[in-house]
């Protein structure tokens, strides 16, 4: 992150979203390869001869290989990706901007100033009130807003954000990139060489 601060800049908070979307990746890991043992324990003591005679015993190695299989499939294909995608996806806090990244090989970045943002609001499921997070909806003037999901804390993290929108200095941007914020002198359009154009 240090490689991609404006001079000056700082950060504030790094997070990701609530975990909470790992709640159900989180029961079917621990659920599946239970259930992918038991059948094979039930396979391995011949149930499947008990309830198809015909299932000869020589089927035993294949019918466990088909138990272990179904179990990665659903641990590759569903786990796995739910897991990669919330450790993927981070929330960055700074002195100047909120920065939002989504993805590992598939990148979106997007960047908020913070003088640009003009209301900050929460919104609050019923669930996300009970584990404390919440989405942040940040109206910048443009026609599309701003909405961060599931930023853990919400509360913390919103008066965070309107700390460092208090502190920023009048004119934010432009002293940001080194540039003084002087009402008296003359623009940086208006200047021509050798001073200010006198008429």
């Amino acid at each position: 992150m240090r490689k991609v601060l404006l001079p000056g800049e700082q950060v504030i908070v790094l997070t990701r979203p609530q975990p909470r979307m790992l709640i159900v990746p989180g029961l079917v890991f621990v659920v599946v390869p239970a259930l992918a043992a038991y059948a094979c324990a039930w396979v391995v003591k011949g149930g499947p001869a008990k309830l198809a005679p015909l299932i000869p015993k020589q089927w035993t190695p294949w019918l466990i290989g088909v138990c272990l299989g179904l179990a990665a499939w659903v641990l590759l294909g569903y786990c796995l990706p739910r897991l990669l995608r919330w450790q993927a996806t981070r929330y960055i806090l700074t002195s100047q901007r909120l920065v939002t990244r989504y993805g590992m090989l598939r990148r979106r970045d997007e960047q908020v100033p913070l003088t640009a943002v003009r209301h900050v609001a929460i919104e609050q499921s019923l669930l996300q009130r009970l584990l404390r997070s919440g989405n942040i909806s940040l109206e910048t003037g443009y026609p599309l807003g701003t909405v961060v999901p599931d930023v853990p804390e919400v509360v913390t993290f919103r008066n965070y954000m309107l700390d460092a929108i208090g502190a920023l200095p009048p004119g934010g941007v432009w002293e940001a990139e080194g540039m003084n914020y002087n009402p008296g002198e003359a623009l940086p359009w208006e200047t021509r060489e050798g001073g200010r154009d006198e008429r």
